[in-house]
């Protein structure tokens, strides 16, 4: 396979995940706007909820979204490093979901960086561990799914 169709196919889809990260942490009023949404379904599904429970379920939900994005970034990071086929019989490999952990704490790191030289916004190290585990948790699915389906 040629160098062009291996980065369009496998490292293309990860700079395009990069970009979506990057625009929702430049977002200065991303908190609001996702709280604009999470708070009224909150409030209606659970009418009765005090208004600090309601904020918890705010944030419990936007930190389940970072989970799930870096989770997602874990796994394009292993696709581009494993270069799966059809029918692969190759077993699980550590070193690449190593490499797939170590991309996504880079990437988690850069952008609670960016984040603190946005208005409004400050990076955290708490989010980098998030942003990790999230990581982490989207490399164990993986690997629990092969081997449910006997794939490793």
């Amino acid at each position: 396979m040629s160098r062009t169709r291996v980065f369009l196919k496998y490292w293309l889809v990860i700079l395009l995940w990069f970009t979506l990260i990057f625009l929702a942490s430049s977002d200065t009023q991303s908190a609001g706007r996702s709280s604009r949404i999470i708070k009224p379904i909150v409030e209606w599904l659970f009418p009765q909820t005090a208004p600090k429970t309601v904020e918890a379920v705010v944030l419990g939900v936007r930190k389940c979204a970072h989970l799930t994005e870096y989770a997602v970034l874990a796994l394009l990071f292993w696709r581009a490093f494993r270069k799966p086929v059809r029918s692969d019989s190759r077993r699980w490999s550590w070193a690449e979901a190593l490499k797939a952990c170590l991309g996504v704490v880079i990437y988690a790191a850069s952008d609670e960086l960016h984040q603190a030289f946005v208005p409004g916004r400050f990076g955290t190290f708490q989010d980098v561990l998030i942003d990790t585990i999230g990581g982490l948790l989207g490399l164990l699915a993986l690997w629990t799914w092969g081997r449910w389906r006997k794939k490793w």
